[in-house]
Parts: C-alpha cells; structure tokens; sequence
C-alpha cells in the first residue's frame, strides 16, 4: 500500500496546479556572442533579442571545450570533459556507459523527452533518455543541405559532400534542414500540449555551422559593402605555436585554400554568409517561440537558448574553432523562467551548469555527479557576486592545454598528456588588451599573477564555486 501512495503522488505532480514546468532547450551550432542583444550592431536577431529582454543574458558564459562533441557531451552529462576522457573520443555513452545524462534524469522524473536534430553530436548518443527516436533532417550532414545544382554538382564530387562554404538559394526556411527542424518542433508542441506530463523539447539548430547556407533574403538583410572583416587578422603577439589552429574543418570546402590565408573577399563573403545564418536561424527561433506562446505554454516553460562554443571569422588570421582563446569558448546563453524577472547578469557561468539549473528550477532532484553550479540565484538576483573562474580546455597532440578565466585575465596552462609536465603558458589581460592582442606571459611584470592564476587552475572548478553552492 505504502509503495502505491507513492506512486500516486508522483502521478498528481504531473498534473494540475502541481505539474512541473516544461523546457524547451535551443541549442544553436557555432554561434558566438554576434546578436544584436550582446551589442552587435550589425546583427539582425529580432527574436533571439526578444528572448533576451524575457530572460536573463548571461554576457560571459562560457564553454569547456571548444569543439561540438565534448561540449554537448559534457553540458548534457553534467561532467567536466576531463572525466572519462570525453575531450578525447567524443561519444558519451562510449567513454561513460552508465553516465546519468540530463534528458535521462527529466525521462525518469515523469517528462516526455524529444529530440529534434543536433543536440547530441553523435547518433550513439541518442539512443538512451528520449521518448521518441531522434529525428535529424534529411541531407542534413552527407548532403550538407545544398540547394543549388551547382552547389550540389560540387558537393557529389568532393569528400564527404563538402562543396562550397555558403550557398543563398532562393527557397523558403522550410527547404533547408533547420526549416524541416522547425516544422518538426512545432508539430511536437502541438503534440506535446496534449500530454498529461510535462516535456523536455530539445531542438537543435546547425546554422550558422558551416556550410553557410541560408535562405537569400537572409543575405538580402545584410549589404554586401557593409559586412566587417575581422579586427585583428594576425595570431596575438607572442603567440604558442600550439595555441594556434589552422582552420581545417574550413579548409575542406571546395574553393578554400589548402594552405595560406584566404583572400578579403572571400573572407567577406564568409562573414556575410555567417550573418545570413544566424538571422536564419533567429528567424525560426521567433517562429517557435511564437508558437509556445500561441498555445499558451510560454508561462509553464522554462527557455534555454545556448550555443556550444564560439567561433573565429578571420580573428587572429584564423577560422572555426578548436583553441581555448576567448572567442572560442564564450558563448550566448539564455535562461527565460516562469516567475523570474528579466536582466543581465556578468557572473563568469558555464555551460556545465545548464543541467544543475534546470533539475532546479523544475523542482527535481539534484544528481551526485553534476560538476556544474546551479544559476538559479543569479536567476533571482543577477547581480550576486558570483564564480571566482570558469574552465576550458582543449588538447594538441601530446599536450593538453587547460585555461582559466578570471574577471579579468586568460591564463593557460600547457602540459605534457602523460606526466603534466609544464611545457608552456599564456596570459591575457582583457582590461588592458580587450582584443587579446599580446600574450604578456613572459613579462617580469606578471610573475605574482601568473603564479595567482595558476594556483586557482591548479585548486580547480571546486574552488571557484560561489560560497555556499552545491
């Protein structure tokens, strides 16, 4: 009888004026902090912006790795990538068969969970904690989603369907995979609202993840004589050969040098292709906000809208991603919940910290393992004083290079794989040097600092929790 009342009263949880709120968590490939609401004048991202001005803009959020498969994995799994070595291999599952992922932990607690395209980045991963069978758009990756015929003539005759870096076809949102993604997500909400359970609705966007292909009136946004080249086009003064990338997930697009820089103009079509997809991408943000709204979901529902990592458009005469600068791993992050105010805050927060928050916010209980600190006080107060650091790293062969962000400097570590032996560091002021334009790490001058700052990477994520914080 006693384990009957128990399930009687989760059932009612579910229900009424007890149910949990819903979450509808956005995930958006290789979007850095360019929307108009982080201050990018250049940027049309009307909903994204609307969402911010609900919500709360987190300005500095950053990544723990800057590279989509550890990132996802470890913000969906709660670990940190150093365990299990999902820097390494990529897969969740593969590295921690018994991790307790996010949507596994929702699924037990009475949720339906749906996935819609890339939330995970491999397939393995999305076999466990979901309701229903993950759902990618078709030609999403082996077809890229090419529009054109000649777009796709040169796609059938490169490697892995790689043919040109941006395409603007004359189409409608719904041609694109990201537009097959939206009309699936609205279908789910309609769906979903029927339900007797709450729901955690995942909906991963690729744009603005190369290719840059997009619709051409999201091109038509953006004059061809306005788009900007980046400030700084030369790796910082100092530089570690090993800090550095040389862009090749890039470079295997047709019409891509193979070695060297890539010419101004194409550079500013690169840009411009990049504007286009994140208005794209916005676009069908706003429709599915919209959405929520009209079937009157948006105040029982909790909205997250992150990115996985940064990404470089020509900064330091380089592209993509894959390094611990901070352009790489800052990210866009936002949190919209029912009761709580809108704001901004500039607490240093992670990635990592999505899956605490949100157990949290949706009264569940909280996992042993989760390396991340929950963001529900800054939620009711922005302003609290907040991490002492955040964690990044990213690895080169033989070497791992781990990085702290402090309110005001980049300090990074380089070490041997198998000993940790020390082979080189790096340190960057953004109140002196806002750009990141000098590694300053082998100036006299900043030996205390640099020894400060080493102790607090060396102490780790445990110490820099605010006080008080599980």
């Amino acid at each position: 009888m006693k384990a009957i009342a128990v399930l009687a009263l989760a059932a009612c949880a579910c229900v009424g004026a007890e149910r949990k709120p819903n979450v509808l968590f956005i995930a958006v490939d290789d979007l850095r902090p360019q929307l108009g609401c982080y201050g990018d004048k250049l940027a049309k991202s009307p909903n994204i912006d609307r969402l911010a001005g609900s919500g709360l803009l987190f300005e500095r959020a950053y990544c723990q790795q800057a590279i989509c498969m550890s990132s996802r994995a470890s913000l969906m799994s709660g670990y940190r990538p150093d365990r299990f070595r999902i820097f390494e291999n990529g897969p969740l599952y593969k590295n921690a068969p018994e991790a307790w992922s996010m949507n596994r932990h929702f699924q037990k607690h009475g949720y339906e969970t749906v996935t819609l395209s890339k939330v995970y980045h491999h397939g393995s991963d999305e076999t466990i904690g979901w309701s229903l069978p993950a759902m990618h758009p078709k030609g999403a990756w082996k077809g890229r989603g090419y529009l054109t015929a000649a777009a796709q003539q040169t796609a059938a005759t490169e490697k892995d369907g790689r043919g040109p870096a941006f395409e603007a076809a004359d189409v409608p949102d719904s041609a694109y995979p990201d537009g097959v993604t939206l009309d699936a997500a609205l279908a789910q909400l309609e769906r979903l609202k029927k339900l007797d359970r709450p729901f955690f609705l995942a909906v991963g966007f690729l744009r603005p993840h190369l290719p840059f292909n997009a619709p051409k009136r999201y091109w038509d946004l953006y004059p061809a004589d306005a788009i900007p080249l980046a400030a700084r086009s030369e790796p910082p003064k100092n530089a570690l050969a090993c800090a550095l990338t040389d862009w090749s997930e890039l470079r295997k697009y047709s019409g891509l040098p193979r070695k060297g820089p890539v010419s101004p103009e194409l550079a500013r079509q690169l840009v411009h292709g990049y504007y286009a997809c994140v208005s794209y991408t916005d676009a069908l943000v706003g429709r599915l906000l919209d959405r929520l709204r009209a079937l009157g979901l948006d105040e029982q529902t909790v909205v997250v809208l992150w990115a996985d990592h940064g990404w470089k458009l020509g900064d330091y005469g380089m592209w993509c991603k894959h390094t611990n600068y901070e352009i790489d791993t800052r990210v866009p992050l936002i949190i919209r919940a029912p009761g709580r105010a809108p704001g901004r805050s500039r607490g240093l927060v992670e990635l990592v910290d999505l899956y605490p928050t949100l157990a949290e916010l949706c009264a569940l209980p909280r996992p042993e393992h989760l390396e991340g600190t929950s963001l529900v006080p800054l939620l009711k107060n922005p302003s609290l004083p907040w991490k002492r650091a955040a964690f990044s790293h990213y690895p080169r062969p033989g070497i791992m290079g781990r990085s702290v962000r402090t309110e005001r400097h980049r300090y990074t570590e380089w070490r041997k794989m198998d000993g940790g032996e020390l082979v080189a560091c790096e340190l960057y002021d953004f109140d002196s040097d806002p750009q990141g334009a000098t590694n300053i790490a082998d100036e006299p001058a900043h030996a205390a600092q640099i020894k400060q700052l080493a102790a607090t990477l060396s102490a780790g994520w445990q110490a820099a929790r605010p006080v008080g914080t599980p």
